[in-house]
């Protein structure tokens, strides 16, 4: 008798063991339970900890609360200028309400993943390529406000939306280093251009206080040939002073002008002899006036250059060559 009471007893307890390690149920910290008793939801969310549900009869499904970091596949479009783009991006949520995460969709990663696929398209769409490459924080705030929208009745929380890469394509790519390339020389050459009337005016003022001192630019030639003769270099270059050219020129006779006409010159015609003097030769014979028969030629007094033609002989017309028979 004693024998089955302790059999009984012994088997009651293993019961009850067994029954209650059915029931028994631990909830992590970072979790919440969710009893459902014959398919229907129980009020109350159950904590982290350790829990009892009636075996057979409750059912208890646990919701990750922590942070989800969801990256978004690369989604390819055409911006609103018309360039078309790989954008990815990455969405960290969190669940806030374990009852609606399991009761108002089926799977709230699936969910929000595709929600978050559809937005950046969206986002794609609607935006410039200026705006996706330089305005990201602006696209982020707007991605997460279209994403947040549908998730806050899942029971889900976006806590952060961030674009991740933006691809372009090789031709863009080059278009885009070659505009860069053109404004980094016009800016150059704006600077360069800057330096170069700030040093002429720094100049200019250098070379008005060495004219007032002569010796200046001495010592100023002389710190030259100094800055030059400390490399090592075999050839000395020695500026020569401008002042000192100018005095040769000043000094050296001017050049007579080749292109000039030259001075007419002078004739000297003699004295006429003095008859009172003894020694005068005696005045030359007075040439005989020239008459229709004479014979001159030309009119000069050359007997030779002027032959005497008989009077009545007119003057024989020059002669011509021969003229060759045709």
């Amino acid at each position: 008798m004693v024998q089955e009471l302790l059999t009984a007893i012994i088997a009651a307890g293993v019961g009850a063991c067994a029954v209650s390690a059915a029931a028994a149920r631990v909830v992590r910290q970072y979790e919440r339970g969710v009893v459902f008793r014959f398919g229907r939801l129980r009020e109350g969310v159950r904590g982290p900890g350790f829990t009892m549900i009636v075996p057979g009869v409750d059912r208890l499904r646990k919701v990750n609360m922590q942070i989800v970091t969801m990256p978004v596949p690369a989604q390819e479009g055409i911006t609103r200028d018309n360039v078309t783009v790989r954008v990815d991006a990455v969405v960290y949520f969190k669940v806030v309400d374990a009852a609606s995460a399991i009761i108002e969709v089926e799977d709230y990663r699936f969910a929000v993943s595709q929600m978050a696929q559809t937005s950046l398209r969206s986002i794609i769409g609607k935006s410039d390529l200026d705006d996706l490459l330089s305005n990201r924080e602006q696209l982020n705030q707007g991605l997460e406000l279209m994403i947040d929208s549908p998730a806050v009745g899942w029971g889900v929380q976006i806590d952060r939306v961030e674009i991740k890469d933006v691809s372009l394509p090789e031709t863009m790519k080059r278009s885009m280093a070659r505009q860069a390339e053109a404004d980094r020389e016009r800016r150059a050459r704006v600077i360069n251009a800057d330096a170069e009337l700030q040093a002429s005016k720094k100049l200019a003022e250098a070379a008005e206080v060495m004219s007032e001192q002569p010796a200046a630019l001495q010592l100023r030639l002389l710190q030259t040939v100094v800055a030059v003769a400390a490399e090592k270099n075999s050839t000395l270059v020695l500026p020569f002073p401008v002042e000192l050219l100018r005095f040769l020129e000043r000094a050296a006779p001017a050049p007579p002008d080749a292109t000039a006409a030259p001075p007419p010159p002078t004739v000297r015609h003699p004295a006429p002899p003095d008859p009172t003097r003894p020694d005068a030769p005696p005045p030359p014979p007075e040439a005989p006036a020239a008459g229709p028969g004479s014979g001159r030629v030309d009119g000069s007094g050359d007997p030779d250059l002027n032959p005497v033609l008989p009077p009545g002989n007119p003057v024989p017309p020059p002669s011509t060559p021969d003229e060759p028979d045709t």
